[in-house]
């Protein structure tokens, strides 16, 4: 496929999207040059693709020194960066060095964060292995770790060279990461395509039996709308918002049940059926499209409830969002299917009447 484009002026970048792309040393060529580089992975991820990705480089004329962190959402702390510091200065690679971030979101976002920050900042790569990762967090810039108050509280925008996304480490994921990241390719849908969401109402049988055609399409079309909301608003100063449709209550519930109980996906999965329960009652969704929201989660296999953390609970969470803006809550809230827009004007009353209809 030919690649997509970020356009971002000078920081633009090209995403790369096929099968068998972790191997093509031509992809990795323009960004290695004279380069140092070291490639952030995890423990689950390194025995499948570290070695193809490690020969690509050296291909490319690079060589590259592995950092395995453990896997899952716990990684993305300060003690986990420390390491990855500690083994970059361990091995002297200066201001000159390349990271490559290979693995799903929590790698993407902590090597990503570890590239902004080292030695004030040094290029990177994304090399997402989850659905998850390759519709959504690999694109954007956004890196961060989380603190025991928040989700992505400490964190930086600093975009990568290159986005590639090999669909065939696809077929390595298990079925609950998976459909953890058809939660993102939802939002994509409800948030800004209705034409999309239509498509996936008619072929989400075939994504989730992992058919390469459909998984393919799924990726492009996300990494497009995402790419064209990125480009016009690269730091969240508006539209960008947009995107975050689901999360606020998604990250109540995922700080709420303790990092890693839920999958982000999961959360925000169930996170959407409350802002599209909130939607209706506030009086910009049909109630009947709410249904259809709920169905379609269902049939992801994904939970469409929440858990009772009790109303006031996930009000005090989402109150720590990076999201709340002068001590209010603001809401990505569905004006119709594929329209969403950003509320900060909402009754808290509807709130807690949206989460206690929406949880288990």
């Amino acid at each position: 496929m030919q690649p997509l484009r970020v356009a971002l002026g000078e920081r633009a970048y090209p995403i790369h999207i096929g099968a068998g792309l972790l191997g093509e040393a031509a992809l990795y060529a323009p960004h290695v040059r004279c380069r140092r580089v070291a490639v952030v992975t995890s423990a689950a991820v390194r025995p499948l693709y570290l070695g193809r990705v490690q020969a690509a480089l050296a291909a490319a004329g690079g060589e590259a020194l592995a950092v395995v962190v453990e896997d899952g959402e716990q990684a993305k702390r300060w003690e986990t960066l420390d390491r990855v510091y500690d083994a970059l200065l361990g091995a002297r690679l200066g201001r000159d060095a390349l990271l490559v971030a290979l693995g799903g979101g929590v790698i993407g976002d902590l090597a990503g964060f570890a590239a902004a920050t080292y030695q004030r900042g040094v290029p990177y790569l994304q090399l997402p292995t989850t659905l998850l990762a390759q519709v959504d967090s690999s694109v954007g810039g956004k890196t961060a770790i989380n603190h025991a108050r928040g989700k992505n509280m400490v964190g930086a925008f600093h975009q990568p060279l290159a986005v590639i996304a090999d669909v065939t480490t696809l077929d390595s994921l298990p079925d609950r990461e998976l459909r953890a990241g058809v939660a993102e390719v939802i939002k994509h849908g409800l948030a800004l395509d209705r034409e999309f969401l239509e498509w996936l109402e008619a072929n989400l049988e075939k994504l989730l039996a992992r058919e390469r055609g459909a998984l393919a399409h799924a990726v492009r079309r996300s990494c497009e709308l995402k790419a064209q909301v990125v480009a016009g608003d690269e730091r969240e100063a508006g539209q960008r918002a947009l995107l975050n449709f689901g999360h606020t209550f998604g990250h109540a519930i995922e700080l709420g049940t303790g990092y890693g109980t839920w999958l982000h996906g999961e959360a925000v999965a169930a996170g959407m059926v409350m802002a599209a329960e909130l939607s209706a009652r506030a009086g910009s969704l049909a109630r009947a499209d709410v249904e259809r929201v709920r169905a379609l989660i269902a049939r992801a296999g994904l939970p469409a409830r929440g858990p009772a953390l009790g109303a006031e609970r996930y009000l005090e969470l989402m109150h720590g969002d990076k999201k709340a803006a002068g001590g209010r809550l603001r809401f990505v809230l569905l004006e119709s299917l594929g329209r969403a827009a950003l509320r900060a004007d909402l009754d808290p009353r509807l709130v807690r009447e949206s989460i206690a209809a929406a949880v288990q």
